[in-house]
């Protein structure tokens, strides 16, 4: 069949654009049709290593295996992560190209475009059908003249939209309406229908705006999705950390810092899926309490995040508590906040040459220019007294950093050599392995160590996602008119 594609743009970010092209990407698998994803551009502190060392946004990776694929960088050429002061690191095709400011970023999108089109075209020469997300909302007047992930695609694949509306957070209607209005005319005939997502309530008390608003646009809403609860898929950035402190519960309690510019944060998502441990984010020595652990999370500017940790009194909070025999761990910034020094001299990260660290690991980070990613598995070899149980346990995950630790008590045996570090105890431990906890053995007997029962089914963090595509296609596929999103494909 010759190539076709669906875009999925919204009334806003957080809307589910993300979530919903992960259920196309399964549901049209299911179906033995080859099927691809593709956004143009991310810009989320959540990302992933390639099996060829390249970086690309997390939510595209749970697309591709959603649709039964290995995650390639053509399927997210360009991904922002945001450095703060208005700047982002530019990942291009998975490499970096430089930390640039928005204005600057503006200036740059011609350049870009050619590498978004050749991941298309790419894209489209292998695969029948591509699920494309946008990002944001595509009728942001001041910025569509240099839009090169919204209508612009859509326009170049000549693709039907689905336009994506969030009814949780109220004025879906005039969102919808709103955005319609704002469109170009040959934007608009592009415009096949509504999708309105996290639904709660009674259907029959929306009904009749369903029929209003199409008598007003001329387009059918092809879906009111019910919210979905529990559903194991990593968010792609930090939008939703902000009404979402608190990701699970339980009586074991994990408390992760949420520094301003945590990243990778859905390395906690394997520990939320166990029953009964409660995992939150913090951002105050207040809301700390008395944790079972605390967990530094990464971080894409590490000294600044240990110096917001040192002004607001969270550092001596985790000191005290570490003092007290509470066990702490930290997965890459996090790790390199833990030791000694974090030595800059070529201000790679940040202004300051070397700053103290935390002093809970007797390590040195020292920060260079070439960033490390690449996948990585081995096996605990510490012979720290809390962490022997754990020896030969295997673990697997991928890097994604710019500086080097130097440690005389590394913990993993991986791939890519020694990793990571723990005082004698074991109690405190750090190390880069993004995807530590994803491997049941290691999870469950960590957490067992901090006081955990185990209950349920042992699954890696891999099985409970492949689970959670087909819980969120079978849910689509109840809610949705798929006859008439087939007939607006042609299929």
């Amino acid at each position: 069949m010759k190539s076709r594609s669906i875009m999925l743009q919204g009334t806003s970010s957080d809307v589910g654009k993300s979530v919903l092209a992960t259920g196309l990407c399964r549901i049209f698998a299911r179906k033995g049709i080859s099927v691809a994803p593709f956004k143009a551009q991310n810009m989320a502190l959540n990302s992933y290593v390639t099996l060829d060392g390249k970086e690309m946004g997390r939510a595209q990776v749970d697309q591709a295996r959603a649709a039964g694929l290995e995650p390639s960088v053509e399927m997210n050429p360009v991904l922002l992560k945001p450095e703060g002061h208005s700047r982002s690191q530019v990942v291009v095709m998975g490499k970096p190209m430089n930390s640039l400011s928005a204005l600057d970023y503006h200036d740059r999108k011609k350049e870009l475009w050619g590498h978004v089109t050749q991941a298309l075209d790419d894209l489209r020469s292998r695969f029948d059908l591509l699920v494309v997300e946008g990002a944001g909302s595509p009728a942001e007047i001041n910025l569509k003249a240099n839009d090169i992930v919204n209508m612009r695609v859509a326009t170049y694949l000549q693709s039907p939209v689905l336009l994506v509306g969030d009814i949780d957070r109220g004025g879906v209607f005039a969102s919808l309406y709103g955005t319609m209005a704002l469109l170009e005319e040959e934007e608009k005939s592009l415009v096949k229908g509504f999708l309105i997502n996290k639904f709660r309530g009674d259907p029959a008390l929306i009904g009749s705006g369903l029929e209003m608003l199409r008598d007003l646009t001329g387009r059918p809403t092809l879906g009111l999705i019910p919210y979905l609860d529990r559903l194991e898929i990593a968010q792609e950035d930090s939008v939703f950390l902000e009404g979402n402190s608190r990701i699970s519960q339980g009586s074991l309690d994990l408390a992760v810092i949420g520094y301003p510019r945590t990243s990778n944060y859905d390395d906690m998502d394997a520990l939320a899926v166990e029953a009964d441990v409660g995992v939150r984010f913090v951002r105050s020595s207040a809301e700390l309490g008395h944790p079972d652990c605390v967990i530094l999370p990464g971080s894409k500017s590490t000294v600044a995040d240990l110096m917001w940790m040192r002004d607001n009194g969270l550092e001596r909070a985790i000191k005290d508590l570490a003092s007290r025999g509470t066990s702490v761990v930290g997965v890459c910034g996090g790790f390199q906040m833990m030791g000694r020094w974090i030595r800059d001299p070529e201000n790679v990260e940040s202004q300051e040459s070397q700053v103290p660290g935390m002093g809970l690991l007797d390590g040195i980070t020292d920060f260079c220019g070439e960033k490390r990613t690449v996948r990585s598995r081995g096996q605990v070899i510490s012979p720290a007294e809390a962490l022997l149980p754990f020896k030969g346990m295997t673990v697997e995950g991928y890097e994604i950093h710019m500086g080097r630790t130097t440690s005389a008590m590394p913990i993993f045996n991986l791939s890519e050599g020694p990793d990571g570090a723990s005082d004698p105890s074991g109690r405190i431990w750090g190390t880069y392995l993004h995807g530590v906890f994803d491997l049941p053995e290691f999870r469950r007997a960590w957490l067992a160590s901090l006081g955990w029962s185990p209950s349920g089914e042992a699954l890696s963090l891999r099985e409970l996602r492949e689970r959670a595509f087909d819980r969120l296609a079978d849910h689509m596929e109840e809610h949705m008119d798929m006859k008439a999103l087939e007939a607006i494909l042609g299929l």
